[in-house]
């Protein structure tokens, strides 16, 4: 027994009408398919629409600060990069103490 196929229209239209009926059963008799069948449609034709309803909402909500707001943020980002570059040397200058075993915290034990 072959695989039916179904056009998007097709399962679009018995998702709409077991909506309006109220039994996908009944509609699934109708069509002599499974009232599975139409739950999973009906699933994937919610799945497939939110996706685009998120893609559409992403866009309206983009953020554009203000030239203040920009400057503002480009002064903390150069204050936050020489921190960083800061505490990156000091963890350096650290780690080469370390491997030298540096003298001055050497004790001689007699």
């Amino acid at each position: 027994m072959q695989r039916r196929r179904f056009t998007t229209e097709f399962k679009y239209k018995v998702v709409q009408e077991a909506q309006e009926v109220g039994s996908a059963v009944q509609v699934a008799k109708r069509y002599e398919i499974t009232a599975n069948l139409i739950y999973r449609w009906k699933k994937e034709l919610q799945l497939s629409t939110w996706k685009h309803a998120e893609s559409d909402s992403k866009r309206a909500e983009s953020y554009i600060p203000s030239a203040k707001e920009f400057l503002d943020l480009e002064k903390e980002n150069v204050k936050l990069k020489e921190i960083l570059g800061d505490k990156d040397l000091e963890i350096a200058v650290l780690r080469d103490l370390v491997k030298k075993g540096n003298p001055a915290y050497r004790t001689k034990w007699k």
